[in-house]
């Protein structure tokens, strides 16, 4: 099984996930040069790919599909909410037949791949995260998130690599120049994760067999890469269990360009 950021951020959003038959995208919120360029990087093009899973709607995460539904017509499985809020973006024309509704908490079987919707706490229409299963190995990637609950953990416990949100400083987003409302948004319970409720998220679902946690999503004016390293790491090393943050690797994913390949 093999997972890959292509792109990670409010500047666009895209996660390659694999195994020797079966090629997804959760989202696509990038152009379709942008994803061909990180897909190259492991021999696949996009017309390999066998299906783009999307989260939610806001443009972030969609702005890609509707030329990649023009060009290679690759299926689109998003839910109902998710879809009604695609087809409101301004995409342009999509071929009929291209989206697809999938339920949360129902899995969705794709050749050799088990996908599971699973949903989460954020100001879209119906968004969801995914955890995906190839026999044995589980690959999960969940952010866009204000906050998490048992249910959440219990979506993510056992995966292999885990990619998660470490969307902001608090400290940072505070004395930012953002607008008053917009950090009230970033802030609440349907915005996004910051860096310490990240690491306390990752040190609820921690055991034996994870491999790799992969943070994501990262704010370009309220976070950077090694702050959200250490806070992350903090938080892991503090808690009350028997991990350690040097027990697995630890990756921040690239804004702009393709991260590393993972393969379990």
């Amino acid at each position: 099984m093999r997972m890959m950021p292509i792109a990670s951020g409010s500047s666009g959003n895209c996660v390659y996930v694999g195994s020797d038959n079966t090629h997804i995208l959760i989202d696509a919120g990038v152009s379709r040069k942008k994803i061909e360029e990180g897909l190259n990087k492991i021999d696949l093009l996009v017309k390999d790919l066998s299906a783009i899973f999307v989260t939610h709607e806001h443009s972030d995460h969609i702005k890609g599909i509707g030329v990649i539904s023009r060009k290679e017509a690759i299926p689109i499985y998003a839910t109902q909410g998710t879809i009604d809020g695609i087809l409101e973006a301004g995409l342009g024309d999509m071929p009929e037949g291209i989206l697809n509704r999938i339920g949360v908490d129902i899995p969705f079987y794709l050749n050799d791949l088990v996908i599971r919707p699973f949903a989460i706490s954020h100001d879209a229409n119906e968004p969801c995260a995914y955890s995906i299963t190839n026999a044995n190995k589980k690959v999960s990637v969940c952010t866009d998130l204000g906050c998490y609950d048992d249910y959440t953990v219990e979506n993510l416990k056992e995966s292999d690599i885990l990619y998660v949100e470490a969307n902001h400083d608090i400290n940072l987003l505070q004395v930012g120049s953002y607008p008053y409302y917009l950090k009230q948004r970033i802030l609440g319970n349907k915005g996004h994760l910051c860096n310490e409720s990240s690491g306390q998220l990752i040190s609820k679902v921690l055991h034996p067999n994870l491999k790799k946690v992969i943070l994501g999503h990262l704010s370009k004016d309220n976070n950077y890469e090694k702050l959200a390293y250490e806070t992350v790491k903090l938080e892991i090393d503090q808690s009350e269990n028997d991990y350690k943050a040097s027990d697995f690797e630890i990756e921040v994913a690239k804004r702009f360009e393709t991260s590393m390949l993972n393969v379990i």
